[in-house]
């Protein structure tokens, strides 16, 4: 496992800088640039290196398309790390690679050879992408199954993982802190985590409206939300948040509470960011294999592109829960 000094030796910062980075630190004044390469860093050192294939002949081109801003990709790291494993893997089969945008046409783009995108996409990026005409990967959305491959996460599974596992340590007062998702026509709706988390409780007869709350997805809305919600009179025993970095804010929410973790509150994260495993306490979260999905990207559009197959594919990623220190059997269930 990396430790804070490889990560600051590798982006040649100190490790304090390194430490407050990877803890989201608002009082840190450092550059974005700074910022993007302490967690390009931290994906590199943690990055799980697979057999090298042997490089073809025929060397190509692949455009790249993001749906979100390098200030997004500094918030939450999980699309940051997708896109890692995207550009490693693209290197080692001597691939050439670069970023396209809405602003690119059929003309600007004609020498590409296929395009990946990663995030999610509203309408009008969908008919952009149709109107390239190219063999296109989707990961991290599945926009349209009859037109392009796809990369997911089995997000119903990994919610209910860890679910079963905050029940199994007797937990029945459990709260959710998640975000609002937008769909490829600009429609907002429930993320699918909160989704599972609902109907799950039900079903186990636990479930509480009141510790069901939502926000966004970065540190301070965690750092807000759970304030108010253990400003309630009833309060939970632990918490299922939608991605890690919101658990960090309710890490510092709990601190100001004086509420300790896991001992007063369990918290179980999402997507096991390379920060993950250096909060105190370490977090438990829903590993999700971005390594896997940014490789599986790559050889989905590479097989489109030599078998010119009209027939789409979907891959769905499995996930792990990694358990370490922020959740345990409740005192009083």
């Amino acid at each position: 496992m990396a430790t804070i000094k490889d990560i600051a030796d590798l982006a040649q910062v100190s490790m304090a800088t390194v430490s407050r980075v990877l803890n989201y630190d608002e009082t840190l004044n450092v550059a974005p640039e700074t910022r993007k390469r302490i967690f390009e860093a931290a994906e590199e050192l943690n990055y799980v290196v697979t057999p090298k294939k042997k490089k073809t002949k025929k060397k190509g081109v692949v455009g790249l398309y993001y749906s979100y801003s390098l200030e997004e990709e500094l918030v939450d790291t999980y699309y940051l790390s997708i896109r890692v494993a995207l550009e490693k893997k693209l290197e080692s089969m001597g691939m050439e690679f670069f970023r396209i945008t809405k602003d690119d046409t059929k003309r600007s783009i004609s020498k590409l050879d296929g395009i990946i995108c990663l995030g999610t996409f509203k309408k009008a990026d969908i008919e952009l992408i149709k109107s390239f005409d190219k063999p296109s990967v989707f990961v991290d959305s599945n926009p349209d199954k009859d037109s392009f491959d796809a990369v997911v996460i089995d997000f119903t599974s990994a919610t209910k993982t860890a679910l079963n596992y905050l029940v199994e340590l007797g937990h029945k007062k459990i709260g959710f802190i998640g975000g609002v998702e937008t769909d490829m026509y600009g429609n907002r709706f429930k993320d699918l985590r909160q989704d599972v988390f609902e109907c799950y409780l039900k079903e186990k007869g636990i479930f509480n409206e009141d510790f069901v709350k939502i926000g966004g997805y970065n540190p301070k809305d965690g750092y807000q939300i759970l304030k108010e919600m253990l400003s309630q009179n009833e309060k939970p025993t632990a918490v299922f948040v939608a991605n890690d970095s919101i658990a960090v804010g309710c890490y510092k929410a709990a601190y100001e509470l004086d509420v300790k973790i896991p001992e007063d509150l369990s918290i179980v994260g999402f997507n096991d960011v390379s920060s993950a495993q250096y909060m105190m306490p370490p977090l438990t979260t829903v590993k999700l294999y971005t390594e896997i999905m940014g490789e599986s990207a790559v050889d989905l559009l590479l097989e489109q592109i030599a078998t010119k197959r009209e027939v789409c594919k979907k891959i769905t990623i499995h996930t792990k829960l990694i358990v370490r220190g922020s959740a345990t059997k409740v005192k009083n269930g």
